[in-house]
């Protein structure tokens, strides 16, 4: 039996004794008529116990208690301590709720929360954007009706959800189109997981990889056929000596292309091998006077060269990179410069403690539709030319590589039938001012290499 109605009937029962032995044993209608008024009194303390209790339970959880007495300040004590025990069990869920909805809204990808009828429970910021989602608009709406892709609908409806789904997507106001990962997880009774992830920048990653492949393949294919067929013909046809010299030559021109092609690559992939340059004191004076030789060399006097270079100028960073770098800008305005042409070498401090270098022609000039495209790996605005000239189609994606790793930057101008302009810039932190004295011991230790690296450069397009 309930402690409370046995304390409650004790309670009578020893009124209706105390009674009887104060009255008399004879006076049972007395001992009944005090137990009946005790137990009104009871009954009247206990209404108003419950009403304090039907009060305090429409309150907050964790209100304060009604004052109380007897069994029922014990009942108090019971509900107070389970009231506080569901309290902190709430507190836990509340923060652990918290802590999950942060890290969601943290992740990279999106992640949509749905029920067992595919309706929307909550979603993180990314996932609105990927799927053009609203949080406050679409609780309790259905994804599928939210949606309407053809591919995730089958992919909704198969049941199999092992893989992701691809999906490109546009929604209002985005330029570009996005490439996304989608792929539903169960979970808990029925209910599900959307997550979505944006592969764009991935797929750009794949397209370039396969279009890098596909050009070094064509590429190398051309001078491989020139030479399988010089050879095919030099053994299987009589061949005069100075046919067979002119063929060797042929050969030796395709056979250097390609060594040059192969060389390209490996600078291509030793600069993003590597997160940072060397800070090495490039020492440009001797550089530009290396390479003014190599220039002039390779004009032949076929063109007027104009070489103005400030002195006392030192770069911070890689000599061997911004060696390649300067030399391909040079030698590509010689190699497209017809016959004739002047070309302009211009290497100076500017007043914010930046430093250009102005590589300036008077060649054909360039359509403005290809400028935005030059520095592309193997880009050619006239594929027949380039070729002829000896040039790979990485050079100046080389340029561009070694100047952006020492955070400066190329900019190219030109104008058809006028020629171009080629300004690599360099920030005011790479510029230092050389000492007299040690630019001499220095020229030395820059000729060797810049001879190892010259002859790279001056067959790079």
């Amino acid at each position: 039996m309930n402690p409370v109605w046995v304390r409650t009937f004790s309670f009578i029962g020893l009124v209706a004794i105390g009674t009887l032995i104060v009255r008399g044993l004879s006076d049972w209608t007395t001992a009944l008529g005090f137990a009946a008024a005790a137990l009104t009194l009871r009954y009247l303390r206990d209404a108003i116990h419950l009403r304090n209790l039907s009060r305090w339970s429409r309150q907050e959880l964790g209100a304060t208690l009604p004052r109380s007495s007897g069994p029922w300040e014990e009942l108090y004590a019971q509900l107070y301590h389970r009231g506080r025990a569901r309290q902190r069990e709430l507190a836990e869920l509340s923060e652990a709720l918290t802590s999950f909805r942060g890290a969601a809204q943290a992740l990279p990808d999106g992640v949509v929360t749905l029920n067992r009828q595919m309706q929307i429970v909550w979603c993180n910021p990314q996932a609105e954007q990927h799927l053009n989602l609203s949080l406050d608009k679409d609780i309790g709406q259905n994804l599928a009706n939210l949606v309407r892709a053809p591919d995730f609908l089958s992919y909704l409806s198969r049941g199999e959800w092992d893989k992701p789904v691809q999906l490109r997507v546009r929604h209002p106001g985005q330029r570009a189109e996005r490439v996304l990962s989608l792929q539903l997880v169960a979970y808990g009774d029925a209910q599900k997981l959307l997550l979505s992830r944006d592969i764009t920048r991935f797929e750009k990653l794949e397209t370039t990889r396969r279009d890098f492949v596909a050009n070094v393949s064509h590429e190398l294919k051309t001078p491989l056929t020139v030479l399988a067929g010089f050879l095919e013909t030099i053994s299987e046809s009589a061949v005069t000596p100075a046919q067979r010299e002119q063929y060797m030559a042929l050969m030796r021109e395709q056979a250097e292309r390609m060594k040059h092609l192969v060389d390209d690559l490996l600078t291509l992939s030793a600069l993003e091998a590597t997160s940072a340059p060397r800070e090495d004191t490039v020492d440009t004076e001797a550089v530009f006077t290396r390479i003014e030789a190599t220039a002039r060399q390779l004009s032949n006097g076929q063109h007027i060269l104009d070489f103005e270079i400030e002195p006392g100028l030192a770069v911070l960073g890689s000599d061997v990179e911004l060696i390649s770098a300067f030399t391909n800008l040079v030698t590509n305005a010689i190699r497209y410069t017809p016959e004739g042409g002047r070309i302009d070498v211009h290497w100076q401090r500017l007043d914010d403690g930046s430093a250009t270098l102005s590589v300036a022609d008077t060649g054909m000039g360039i359509p403005a539709q290809h400028i935005p495209r030059l520095t592309e790996r193997f880009y050619r605005v006239d594929r027949g030319r380039s070729r002829q000239s000896g040039g790979t189609g990485l050079g100046l994606a080389i340029v561009k590589h070694v100047l952006t790793r020492h955070q400066g930057t190329l900019a190219i101008a030109s104008e058809v039938g006028k020629g171009s302009t080629f300004t690599a810039s360099l920030p005011a932190r790479r510029i230092v001012e050389q000492h007299p004295g040690k630019s001499g011991e220095k020229n030395a230790a820059v000729s060797r290499l810049h001879d190892d690296v010259v002859g790279e450069a001056v067959t790079t397009a």
